[in-house]
């Protein structure tokens, strides 16, 4: 996605971005196309404001690609913590319960975290972009409206756990479109019956696009600020 080349984003180009924490995958966006002065800019997959990581960006013709992008694999590393959960799964939101976790032993935690490999059912958190009834879940949720999400399969092709120390939990998974890391960090906290949140998520990859390839912000409107048909080295 990067090294030394000639970019023609008014043509079509697909590269990464190293999004920062807080920023959202729009703004990114926004940021890319005030960056290269083009209006025809696009992502290939949310990540969520607290998230970091690969969001690829599309530009010109590449932005037909999108969908092909999205159908590809994801690989995530992601930091849950037991014993607390928010309403969004999150920091977004507050705590709104705790519970003892002294009674959970690294094997049966492990264990669980484990027996989501495969084809799942998943229901998308409540804070999320999906849309229900012509409105994105993420604007009823912060009314307290009432939300039917509905569950889809999704597939947790490998999940491998890094670090484990209780009530935290570091692991790498790679997944199908479609997944929430989130809504897995839920579900596995209410597998052990103590609740998680998700306290760190970071995006790797998306199919063969790395992260590590990837222009951070800063590098990307260095190279490219005012300067169309720049060379990258």
């Amino acid at each position: 996605m990067r090294g030394k080349k000639r970019y023609d984003f008014e043509a079509g180009e697909t590269i990464g971005i190293d999004k920062p924490k807080e920023w959202t995958s729009f703004d990114v966006v926004k940021k890319v196309r005030n960056t290269i002065r083009i209006k025809k800019v696009g992502h290939a997959g949310t990540l969520d404001p607290l998230a970091t990581g690969l969001l690829i960006i599309c530009t010109g013709k590449a932005t037909k690609t999108i969908n092909q992008i999205q159908e590809q694999r994801k690989k995530y590393t992601c930091t849950l913590v037991l014993g607390k959960t928010t309403p969004s799964v999150d920091l977004e939101t507050a705590f709104d319960r705790e519970t003892d976790t002294q009674h959970l032993s690294a094997d049966q935690v492990a264990e669980v975290l484990y027996s989501f490999q495969g084809a799942i059912q998943q229901v998308p958190p409540v804070y999320s972009a999906i849309k229900v009834d012509g409105k994105r879940a993420y604007e009823s949720a912060r009314k307290n409206e009432t939300l039917e999400l509905k569950a889809r399969e999704v597939t947790i092709y490998s999940l491998q756990v890094l670090n484990m120390n209780l009530p935290e939990v570091e692991f790498v998974v790679e997944c199908s479109k479609g997944t929430y890391i989130r809504s897995l960090v839920r579900d596995i906290g209410e597998k052990l019956g103590v609740g998680a949140y998700m306290s760190a998520l970071r995006r790797n990859s998306i199919g063969d696009y790395q992260v590590e390839d990837a222009f951070t912000i800063e590098e990307f409107t260095s190279i490219f600020t005012s300067k169309p048909g720049n060379e990258s080295s």
